[in-house]
């Protein structure tokens, strides 16, 4: 159930309709869309369900005990044992093969690999339904394991106070529109607003349906059409691309990684704010940045402050000396390309851009441009943030090591520049799409707010032309059946 098929839409209908009618009964509200809530992840991933709820019963007791004591060595031993039964059934679900992989190359030694959860789904069903020696991956695991992680932290550190409540401390876990791909929520931030009354004002309801519409034309206008018709075709064997094909489908992913992921946040900024409930924005325009490190405080804000509130500044942050400073720079970086996906792909990805903010720190103490307006150089410091990102996205976009060496291969041996007017001629529509993901995302911030706020304030027959008119324009230009987001596979 994904927010691009139809199904999700008659869903959403159906429980908006029930939270219409308990808007003002908060209690009951969040008993309601918690329920809601465990339906869609049921339909989204079956019996990992039983995973998400006990997720949710052990965080819950977790707080509560901590909060209940006041002995260090206790609070402690509560903290470190509530984060590490999370991270094991994260690391569990999510890179049993990847350290059995690596455990077997280092020793020789196969470890063969269990799934308990299959072995109780058949106990349940009686019957062998479920394959107890394959491991498949809980969509959404990342996010909540992550949002349950700063709810112990931060009543931990005093920051915040339990919910009385089991209901609603599910509720906040499993939200459906942010469970399955963020963003990752705060408990301080996302907590108080359970026991506020839901209320959509008129210029609330305009930006709602401004935020899905805008998600939606992101995600399959541009982001579905170039994988489809380009992205995924050349990645699928790079060997039949001429070098140049190969560089423009990773420039390209670049556009789709962006669309794909911030259309899944727009819309689920949109859901939520039609239920009364605010999210935090996750992305800031990234390919406007200046620098590596400009970037990633654009790019899935989400992560990247869990990164740094809850790693990064634990293990020592910017304290101590220039070495040890870099060294928790790396590894959260390393880590953070570990949380994607496993696979030494991703830890390499996360190797680069450490290295990149690296190099990027020592640069701009002796940069005579850091601090230059001019056009050109802001031009030229756009421009090359962009290339070196892109660069590190083969690594995120390829399936192995094989990929990315035949990327290389084709790069180095046959870039075929003769190729380029047929190329273009041959994907113009395609290279139109990329043109207009360019466009939109480098239209100044004023020029988005003021045509946003102008369908805000627009008449309801106005805004239902446009709604109408948008959605004919994406589902014309589907030339395969939805597909999923990028970020369900983290």
């Amino acid at each position: 159930m994904i927010f691009t098929a139809l199904d999700f839409w008659v869903f959403f209908i159906a429980v908006f309709a029930g939270f219409a009618m308990l808007a003002n009964k908060t209690k009951l509200r969040n008993a309601y869309l918690m329920l809601a809530s465990f339906f869609f992840y049921y339909k989204t991933s079956g019996i990992f369900l039983i995973l998400l709820v006990f997720s949710i019963l052990f965080g819950f007791s977790t707080g509560a005990l901590i909060n209940g004591t006041t002995t260090k060595w206790k609070r402690k031993f509560l903290l470190i044992s509530g984060i590490t039964v999370h991270l094991f059934f994260l690391c569990y679900f999510k890179y049993a093969y990847f350290f059995g992989d690596v455990v077997g190359d280092l020793t020789g030694i196969q470890i063969p690999i269990f799934n308990p959860l299959a072995l109780l789904g058949n106990l349940v069903v009686s019957g062998d339904y479920f394959s107890v020696d394959r491991i498949l991956l809980p969509v959404g695991i990342s996010f909540f394991t992550f949002q349950i992680i700063t709810y112990v932290v931060d009543i931990y550190r005093g920051k915040l106070k339990p919910v009385d409540s089991i209901l609603d401390f599910g509720f906040y876990v499993s939200f459906f529109p942010q469970l399955v791909a963020g963003p990752i929520v705060r408990a301080a931030e996302f907590i108080p607003q359970l026991h506020q009354k839901s209320v959509l004002s008129r210029p609330d309801f305009g930006l709602a349906l401004f935020m899905i519409l805008k998600g939606l034309f992101k995600k399959m206008f541009i982001g579905d059409y170039l994988a489809v018709n380009f992205i995924d075709r050349v990645f699928a064997n790079p060997l039949s691309f001429t070098g140049f094909e190969n560089i423009s489908a990773l420039v390209a992913y670049s556009i789709q990684v962006y669309v794909d992921f911030s259309g899944y946040t727009d819309i689920a900024i949109g859901l939520s704010l039609l239920m009364g409930f605010r999210l935090s924005d996750n992305f800031n325009s990234p390919y406007k940045a200046l620098s590596v490190g400009d970037f990633w405080r654009r790019w899935h804000i989400s992560l990247s402050t869990f990164l740094k509130d809850y790693l990064y500044i634990p293990i020592g942050g910017s304290k101590g000396s220039t070495l040890r400073t870099n060294v928790n720079l790396m590894i959260t970086m390393l880590l953070g390309g570990l949380w994607h996906g496993a696979s030494w792909n991703f830890i390499i990805w996360g190797a680069i851009n450490g290295a990149g903010l690296l190099i990027y720190k020592s640069w701009k103490k002796i940069s005579p441009y850091e601090k230059s307006t001019h056009w050109a150089i802001r031009v030229w410091r756009i421009g090359f943030t962009f290339a070196f990102i892109t660069f590190t996205r083969l690594w995120f976009r390829a399936p192995d090591t094989l990929t990315v060496s035949q990327f290389y291969y084709q790069v180095k041996t046959n870039m075929g520049w003769s190729i380029i007017p047929d190329f273009i001629v041959g994907f113009k529509y395609t290279l139109l799409v990329l043109l207009l993901g360019f466009i939109t995302h480098w239209l100044s911030n004023d020029f988005k707010i003021k045509w946003r706020d102008r369908f805000i304030n627009a008449h309801p027959v106005i805004q239902g032309i446009v709604c109408f008119t948008v959605i004919v324009v994406i589902y014309q230009s589907l030339s395969a059946e939805a597909q999923p987001f990028i970020y369900f596979q983290f």
